[in-house]
């Protein structure tokens, strides 16, 4: 780790991170990845328990850093990254609750936008309302990925909630399958809007850990362990 410290929230230099960084909420998962699928790893990162790493995967340099919960938070970090230390690109990995009845616990989904009931875009001072959506030849090539290796990934809109909690619960959310809405999370509307404002790229793929209609929901642990797909498709894309 290069000494310099130049925000509050990520205590090391720009050329520690890669180009493309993979983020995930959680930052025991971003340890489980920088230690399972990295190597030659460096940790970059600890401040406020954002956990961060910077590897080798197949040979290509990649870093991994922990976004925390919520629009705020991975507001916050994927603007710093993209902004004040030259990040290109970031992948969230993350898990998400099924709304889409046809959705299954461990099934994929990958974020082609983001609708919220956050006004997190206010603050771009647009004279308007935004479409908050991936990068389409991140998209593209995560779909591809995914069809040549036998994995079948739910691909439409997402919805980042503003809170996790809400008044009216899950058949407020449930609402959003008028508009085919596919799968309920709190950070990928944010990325996606710091990405546009930056001219960045970014893509979210997520893995279905819950089923809100049916109130189904993994252990912690099947959790950890299920999030391994998302992480390898999102590696084998992250060159771009």
């Amino acid at each position: 780790m290069k000494p310099g410290k130049i925000t509050h929230h990520i205590e090391c230099s720009p050329e520690d991170f890669a180009k493309t960084v993979l983020m995930p909420g959680d930052p025991l998962r971003a340890k489980m990845i920088a230690t399972n699928f990295l190597t030659d790893v460096d940790q970059i990162n600890s401040i406020r328990g954002m956990l961060g790493y910077t590897g080798l995967y197949k040979g290509k340099r990649i870093s991994v850093l922990a976004s925390g919960m919520g629009l705020t938070s991975m507001g916050t970090m994927s603007y710093e990254l993209y902004n004040m230390f030259g990040v290109e690109t970031i992948i969230r990995v993350g898990t998400a609750g099924g709304i889409d009845p046809a959705l299954k616990v461990f099934d994929l989904v990958i974020a082609q936008g983001a609708c919220t009931d956050s006004n997190y875009e206010e603050t771009f001072e647009l004279p308007g309302r935004t479409a908050p959506i991936a990068t389409y030849e991140l998209l593209e090539r995560a779909a591809a990925y995914c069809r040549s290796n036998g994995i079948r990934p739910h691909i439409g809109n997402i919805l980042s909630a503003q809170a996790f909690y809400i008044e009216g619960g899950i058949p407020r959310q449930l609402e959003w399958r008028k508009a085919g809405v596919l799968a309920v999370e709190n950070e990928t509307a944010a990325l996606y809007l710091n990405a546009m404002r930056a001219h960045k790229h970014a893509l979210s793929i997520c893995t279905v850990t819950d089923l809100l209609e049916n109130h189904v929901a993994v252990s912690a642990a099947e959790r950890q362990e299920s999030v391994k797909e998302m992480v390898r498709v999102a590696l084998e894309v992250a060159d771009y």
